[in-house]
């Protein structure tokens, strides 16, 4: 089961010199399950890559038809700005399913909106995949894969996602804060032992005391403190600010290595087998 990382930025895409190496584009992660269906979570810029790569092994395939699972954690613009440009909407081939953590026809409205005739030159309804909207449910699972979420403290609310099969899992935890003592003890729970968990490292410790409290979002250090917590196997600091570069994403991932040692930092175009770690 191949993992991707498309954006691993947050709030803005940010596409500079300076940010070359971790990657502009805005939130998108994808899971390839074995029989080839794709489970998407958030669409920001990034997905417009990947919706390319999806129709290109579609097209080398012999053009059958395409399935295509996508999640949404929320509907704050940076996780769904890159929908409209997602290839698979307007092939008659694709279907794609979209979950949410509202009720499907909030979901329609929201995406809806986005594409409405000031902002987008076509309507959702005008694109010619077939679009399916449900919300996430418990017990969910697509293509062998275990599909669970958890509510997380962010402004109008969030979920994250845990992606699960034969024992190996992502957990995908972006937009979240943490409380001000301790750690969120229902996140940890979430993503006890998880194989990898993608967790909001948005803002340094001094920037978040100094005037982030309540925007929703948390620091490397918290994500540390919570990976140690959920045992998990391995921790891929996300959700990077607009505002630090590459070298700044490097002294965040080097101060969190000191602490919890199976640090990464989420990087555009990352892609690893989660059936391996």
């Amino acid at each position: 089961m191949e993992v991707t990382i498309w954006g691993a930025r947050g709030t803005f895409p940010s596409p500079r010199k300076d940010t070359v190496c971790y990657g502009g584009h805005t939130c998108c992660l994808s899971l390839r399950t074995a029989a080839g269906e794709y489970i998407v979570v958030d669409s920001g810029t990034g997905i417009r890559d990947l919706g390319e790569r999806i129709m290109a092994e579609a097209e080398e395939a012999g053009n059958g038809p395409v399935r295509i699972h996508l999640l949404l954690t929320h509907f704050h613009l940076d996780h769904i700005m890159g929908f409209p440009f997602f290839q698979p909407l307007f092939s008659p081939r694709a279907t794609v399913f979209v979950y949410a953590p509202v009720a499907p026809e909030e979901t329609r409205k929201h995406l809806a909106g986005l594409m409405a005739d000031r902002y987008f030159p076509v309507r959702l309804d005008e694109t010619r995949s077939t679009k399916v909207f449900l919300e996430c449910e418990p017990g969910l699972v697509i293509g062998g894969v275990g599909v669970s979420s958890c509510p997380l403290v962010h402004p109008q609310g969030s979920v994250a996602y845990r992606l699960e099969s034969g024992g190996r899992s992502v957990v995908s935890a972006t937009d979240t804060e943490h409380p001000e003592k301790g750690i969120d003890e229902r996140l940890a729970a979430f993503a006890a032992g998880a194989t990898r968990l993608v967790y909001d490292a948005m803002f340094t410790p001094e920037e978040y005391a100094a005037a982030k409290k309540g925007w929703g979002h948390s620091t490397w250090l918290a994500g540390t403190e919570l990976a140690a917590a959920a045992r998990v196997e391995g921790l891929i600091l996300s959700h990077h600010s607009p505002d630090h570069t590459d070298e700044m994403v490097d002294r965040l991932l080097a101060a969190a290595r000191r602490i919890f040692p199976r640090a990464e930092a989420a990087r555009q175009g990352w892609s690893w087998d989660l059936s391996k770690g």
